[in-house]
């Protein structure tokens, strides 16, 4: 849907009247037009005309009745979250997940497949693929999606959008991703560091709503934290602040081995852990998930596995409180989410800091980058739009 001049080409007086008009909708809908001008102060008269023309393209829907008031019952109005659609892409090293969402950050329809292993090229193949097949789902066309969000694993330079460090996923680092996504869906595509995203997940509709000092500490096949410092995301000089996986904790630092996924990594991630089950003498867990089963039902070896796991977890974890004093660690990803390990580190941590920062399993599990692309496709479309920022509401 495309805005009309009553709401983009207005003067400047308009505008801001709009955008306080959008504002207290998102903030307090459904709303009468009476409590947007008790709410904005501006005059009954503008609220009418900015209603009226927020209604005419689309933006705004009457839903109900204002009751229990004397005089007569007043219209209230709420933002029409289908007038604006973007999506959100998880690229993982075995699953890409992908939604798409409407203007109040509501999943409208989700996609869960393999990812390609040729990597490259083959990914953009298949991002177009599931969108358009995500936008058939939601009875729409990708042509109506106002942008896309994709997290993808690796270092991910802030000035170019370039992926480095992803060695999972063959091919990344050797092309230009957003450009040739942007291009091929002919529309504004916007690349971030997938743990980087689940930070901003947590701060979006997470644990983190109320902090403004946290981390996302992801464990899964893959190692990496988010920063959230003094409210905003914390990059680095190279955008590669937070990748924990090269901490020197649980190996030989100097072993050039652990150049490639990290020593950290090397040491706690899902192979890791399933190689310490074997070394403690265990024999019925192939998988992650067999490993806790096998942990569960009270084998030896699995518990052994798991709770050098986490001694190893809380090391790190108090590193990262000694360095950046988060009011909180959250813990996120295939394996950092389950309340197993999590227990056990919250048992150690007292054992190796002074000062064990609070620890929280994430809201999202394993879909908190998918909700942080969300959450950031919804604010670049209300401050596209609108000129509204989410911070702002």
């Amino acid at each position: 849907m495309a805005m009309t001049s009553s709401v983009v080409q207005t003067p400047i007086a308009r505008k801001i009247s709009t955008n306080a008009v959008i504002r207290t909708v998102l903030a307090n809908g459904p709303i009468s037009r009476a409590d947007i001008a008790k709410l904005t102060g501006l005059s009954k008269q503008t609220i009418s005309d900015v209603v009226r023309d927020l209604q005419d393209d689309g933006w705004l829907k009457p839903v109900g009745q204002t009751d229990g008031r004397p005089g007569r019952n007043a219209i209230t109005y709420e933002i029409n979250a289908r007038a604006g659609l973007a999506a959100s892409i998880d690229l993982g090293d075995t699953r890409i997940a992908a939604v798409i969402c409407d203007l109040l950050g509501n999943v409208v329809t989700e996609i869960n497949v393999l990812t390609d292993p040729r990597g490259g090229t083959h990914l953009i193949n298949q991002f177009s693929d599931l969108l358009a097949e995500l936008a058939l789902a939601a009875g729409t066309t990708t042509d109506r999606l106002r942008l896309v969000v994709l997290g993808s694993p690796g270092v991910l330079d802030p000035a170019t959008g370039h992926i480095n460090v992803a060695p999972n996923i063959p091919g990344i680092d050797a092309i230009d991703l957003r450009q040739l996504f942007s291009d091929r869906m002919g529309m504004a595509v916007i690349v971030e560091n997938d743990v980087n995203l689940a930070a901003q997940g947590e701060k979006w509709r997470g644990h983190g709503v109320e902090s403004s000092n946290f981390a996302f500490v992801a464990l899964g096949t893959g190692i990496g934290m988010g920063i959230i410092a003094n409210g905003a995301l914390l990059r680095g000089a190279r955008g590669a602040a937070g990748e924990i996986a090269y901490l020197p904790i649980g190996g030989d630092a100097f072993d050039p081995g652990g150049f490639t996924l990290g020593t950290f990594e090397c040491a706690v991630g899902s192979e890791a852990m399933l190689r310490r089950y074997t070394g403690f003498g265990g024999r019925n867990a192939s998988t992650v998930t067999d490993l806790f089963a096998a942990f569960n039902a009270g084998e030896t070896s699995a518990v052994a596995a798991i709770e050098e796991t986490a001694r190893l977890a809380a090391v790190a974890i108090a590193a990262i409180g000694a360095t950046l004093d988060p009011e909180m660690v959250i813990i996120g990803g295939s394996i950092g989410a389950r309340p197993e390990l999590v227990d056990a580190i919250r048992r150690f941590l007292p054992r190796c800091t002074p000062y064990p920062p609070r620890i929280e399993i994430s809201r999202f599990g394993n879909r908190a980058s998918l909700m942080g692309g969300v959450g950031i496709a919804v604010e670049r479309m209300h401050d596209d739009l609108f000129g509204v920022k989410l911070r702002d509401v």
